[in-house]
């Protein structure tokens, strides 16, 4: 009876195994060069089973997705890329196929030969003479002289004219396609013919759906108004705006009229339609997480959308963060980054509460204006921790524009303590008597001028274009800073992304920044006092990945325990229950370069990156303790795509000893230099002591 049962299910399995096909255990392509392999795939019907499936050494546990293959599918596969490759210009393309089938698998390959390409010979703009500059919008087309004779990029090169006229008031613009291909001479001539229309401005602007919000203030809002030439550009922009107040669940500008108006071009106008759904006025978020830094947080605020009226937003907001930070059980427990090599320590509570009133359109609607005001306590272990109350008023010119501009200036009253240690190191201030004059609350006011241009197709997870960033700060007692705060400090950002096939990136950024200070007399000496909080550090996961946060740049080295003091020892001496502590510098430079590409498994929940990180932090004018040289940290990692954009895990490799700094004995308010440089040549680390693992969340850049 049991073989019966066996012998039955055998044949069942048999049957459905049949029904279902042979499961494809490989797919690949072979001799394609202007079509890549992501490409040829998406275009055809049959797909590869899931890596899991696929590999030999752990298909046997039946994990992965299993495609089937399908005979009638396979054969109109040739076809389609055939027809693909036809579209793409190379006429004399052939496809053949290699496929070892068994009992239950199928192993296939495409061989291809693509041969050689049609290519555009000519390409003529007829119909825009007077209307734009023909030879600015040659260059911008996707197809040029000498390239292949894409059918696709006829098209988007056709879209690219109808586009570029539709924002120049020709909302009926049409672009008519005409090629001669001869594939013999293997040649292409290509025409095309712009149909611009009418050219026409806005007439009524409609606005329908309104309920509480003020007509008003959506007028306020749209980049289209009666009387302006019209732009499709425009349409979108609005759009986007009245999204971006957070007063609508819906909103859609679009244009009323099909077809051209019939009256004469001067006096023609077109309508346009506004439609709108109103959303809550009033959003309560909470929130709460744990990072290897700020331990556990959480945060909550409170948002009132047109607040009495005009499209302003008011933001209550409260954050706090280092949760379990005071207590040594704790943060030993929780709280202490477990990727960290360096000493640490159980922090303070950190708070932020706030209020924020933003105006999107001030003075003119290309203008936008925000008023807060805070209250806060930050810190960073072993550097500073900052209490201060003040507000804040910035206004960014050309918001709307390619290049932003945010004029903002800030004014708070507080203190900013740091260790002992880094004011007698940094600023040669070693008595407490000045240390506490540094620690007394004083007010600091400052100008900010940032400039953005940013070109980025992701925010999240950027794979093409480019960011630029530049930020000027300017404090002194003209703008109501107290004669110990007056600096000036100027920082940059350059980054910028290449697409390399579909799915792989090579990006690169460069960060620098200087501070020059205003040189003041303490203690009867000339010191450039900077507050920490200021400073340039380096080190981290978004920074030199080869070292921890902060651990890049000047280090000071403390002791308490005087029974390690022995002035006779050799200078190689390193004692037990020292801790560094990051001084900072007045100048920073970062360079990073990382390559990102899809992993073998699961490629598309998880990239892998090579990445290459050059930087330094350095004190200028320092004689004692000179930092020589930048540090080069390469290292690998791994990006697991997530709803909050990419979680990653980098691997660096820091070949370097710790930095080197005095090391000063601290008891009670004397401080001491023991050693003028410490710690000694570090002994050969082992291999595994010199990675440095980094856990983010987002890109490094």
């Amino acid at each position: 009876m049991l073989v019966a049962l066996l012998a039955a299910s055998s044949v069942l399995s048999a049957q459905n195994q049949e029904r279902q096909g042979r499961v494809v255990r490989r797919l690949v392509f072979s001799g394609n060069h202007a079509l890549d392999n992501y490409t040829l795939s998406s275009a055809i019907a049959t797909t590869n089973s899931g890596w899991f499936a696929r590999n030999p050494l752990v298909r046997w546990l039946g994990m992965g997705e299993k495609r089937y293959l399908d005979e009638l599918e396979f054969r109109r596969d040739v076809v389609r890329l055939l027809l693909l490759y036809r579209q793409s210009g190379y006429m004399t393309a052939v496809v053949d196929t290699s496929v070892l089938r068994t009992t239950r698998d199928a192993y296939i390959t495409f061989r291809i030969h693509e041969g050689e390409p049609v290519r555009v010979a000519r390409l003529e703009l007829r119909g825009l003479e007077g209307i734009t500059d023909t030879l600015a919008l040659r260059r911008a087309l996707p197809l040029q002289v000498g390239d292949p004779f894409n059918r696709f990029l006829l098209q988007a090169s056709a879209d690219t004219i109808v586009v570029r006229l539709r924002n120049n008031g020709y909302p009926y613009a049409e672009v008519l396609r005409n090629f001669d291909s001869e594939a013999g001479a293997l040649r292409a001539e290509v025409t095309l013919e712009a149909i611009p229309g009418p050219q026409v401005r806005v007439g009524e602007v409609a606005i329908h759906g309104l309920t509480k919000v003020d007509t008003a203030t959506v007028r306020g809002m749209l980049s289209v108004r009666p009387g302006d030439r019209f732009r499709q550009e425009g349409l979108y922009e609005s759009q986007r705006d009245l999204y971006g107040t957070g007063l609508f669940r819906y909103a859609n500008v679009l244009l009323v009229d099909s077809l051209p108006p019939s009256g004469t071009i001067g006096d023609s106008t077109v309508r346009v339609l506004v439609q709108v759904q109103e959303g809550p006025r009033h959003r309560v978020r909470f929130g709460a997480g744990y990072g290897s830094v700020d331990c556990f947080r959480a945060q909550t605020g409170w948002t009132a959308n047109d607040f009495f009226g005009g499209a302003r937003t008011l933001d209550l907001s409260a954050q706090l963060s280092k949760i379990g930070g005071g207590s040594p059980r704790s943060a030993d427990l929780l709280c202490k980054p477990f990727f960290s090599d360096t000493a640490w320590s159980p922090d303070t509570l950190n708070y932020t509460v706030g209020a924020t009133l933003r105006q999107p359109v001030f003075i003119t609607r290309a203008h936008t204006a925000t008023i807060g005001v805070f209250a806060e306590k930050r810190s960073e272990a072993q550097i500073y921790t900052r209490i201060a109350v003040g507000g804040n008023v910035d206004v960014t010119i050309n918001a709307r524009r390619q290049i932003p501009v945010t004029i903002g200036y800030s004014y708070s009253l507080g203190r900013t303590d740091a260790k002992p240690a880094v004011y007698c190191n940094v600023f040669k201030l070693c008595d407490s008597l000045s240390q506490a004059f540094l620690k007394d609350p004083r007010s600091f006011g400052a100008i900010t001028v940032t400039a953005v241009r940013d070109r980025v197709n992701n925010p999240l997870d950027p794979s093409e274009g480019s960011l630029a960033t530049a930020t000027f700060l300017y404090a002194s007692r003209i703008v109501g800073s107290d004669s110990l705060y007056e600096f000036n400090r100027a920082e940059f950002e350059i980054a910028k992304y290449y697409p390399i096939g579909r799915r792989t990136v090579f990006a690169w950024r460069i960060r620098g920044g200087t501070i020059l200070p205003q040189k003041i007399t303490l203690s009867g000496q000339r010191v450039g006092y900077v507050p920490p909080d200021q400073r340039f550090y380096g080190g981290g996961p978004n920074s030199v990945r080869g070292y921890a946060r902060n651990g890049l740049g000047p280090q000071v080295y403390v002791t308490t325990d005087t029974t390690q003091v022995d002035t006779t020892v050799a200078g190689g001496k390193i004692f037990s229950g020292v801790t560094a502590a990051p001084t900072g510098g007045n100048s920073a430079f970062v360079l990073n370069a990382e390559l990102r590409f899809p992993s073998p498994i699961f490629a598309q929940r998880m990239r892998l990156g090579l990445f290459v990180d050059v930087g330094q932090v350095w004190e200028r004018g320092d004689e004692l303790v000179a930092i020589q040289g930048v540090r080069v940290t390469p290292g690998a990692g791994v990006r697991f795509t997530t709803p909050l954009g990419p979680v990653r895990v980098d691997v660096a490799y820091n070949g370097y000893g710790a930095e080197r700094g005095p090391l000063l004995l601290q008891s009670g308010d004397s401080i001491v230099q023991i050693r003028p440089e410490y710690p000694p040549a570090d002994p050969r680390k082992s291999f595994w002591k010199r990675l440095v693992l980094q856990l983010a969340v987002g890109q490094a850049f």
